[in-house]
């Protein structure tokens, strides 16, 4: 199931539910591989435009969402820092 979760500038975002990451993609992301790495960032891609996402009031009076790029990419930072301390057990 796909599911729309927020529009911003870099054009529409879809979260997955449901569908977690593969065991050898983690092990592959635990050990460094960029491509690994990359794909879980992907993953949770949505939640981290989630997270960073605040209203700001345009002068017409009108409210914009807008995700806040410096603390995505802090989030995206953290995350990959995170990785190698992840233990994943088979």
């Amino acid at each position: 199931m796909v599911k729309l979760i927020i529009k911003s500038d870099r054009g529409l975002h879809m979260k997955r539910e449901n569908v977690p990451l593969d065991v050898q993609t983690i092990h592959a992301a635990v050990a460094g591989e960029a491509w690994a790495v990359e794909k879980v960032i992907k993953h949770y891609s949505g939640e981290i435009d989630r997270l960073c996402t605040k209203t700001e009031k345009q002068p017409d009076g009108s409210i914009k969402k807008v995700v806040d790029e410096d603390m995505r990419q802090f989030l995206v930072m953290k995350l990959i820092e995170s990785l190698p301390q992840f233990e994943a057990e088979l």
